[in-house]
């Protein structure tokens, strides 16, 4: 299993609209940077991710799974770039802001730090666990 973080802005998609999306999920759609693509590329059924608010907030809020595989996205006319389907499975116990792990030095490498701009991030799964700490939140 593999671990990710997807950025949203929370005026665009947040996470009180992924959980309203249940068990069926929604396409991760409008990723247009072939870094963030070639990320969702990786992903298997069944990989986790954190559900991170951008902009204002700055904040992990939420966990979801991979449930389809990358596969096309109907936004991109030109046909380059595809999606995966995720699903809210739980929210954080206590959000944790970028301003908190930044803080911490063992998420110095983090991709969310590092690569500010890309939208969709690995994790590796010492990271994961520290995050999850942070959060108050078992899975």
């Amino acid at each position: 299993m593999a671990y990710w973080l997807f950025k949203s802005e929370p005026g665009a998609w947040s996470w009180d609209q992924q959980v309203q999306k249940g068990d069926t999920g929604e396409g991760w759609d409008g990723v247009r940077n072939y870094q963030a693509a070639n990320n969702m590329k990786a992903m298997n059924i069944g990989d986790l991710g954190f559900f991170y608010h951008s902009v204002a907030e700055k904040q992990i809020v939420g966990i979801v799974d991979v449930i389809a595989p990358y596969h096309p996205d109907p936004t991109d006319a030109s046909g380059r770039f595809g999606m995966v389907t995720v699903r809210a499975i739980a929210p954080m116990v206590r959000p944790v802001t970028l301003a908190e792990i930044k803080a911490e030095q063992p998420l110095a490498q983090l991709a969310l730090v590092r690569q500010a701009r890309l939208s969709v991030v690995p994790i590796s799964a010492e990271e994961w666990g520290y995050i999850l700490n942070m959060g108050r939140t078992a899975l």
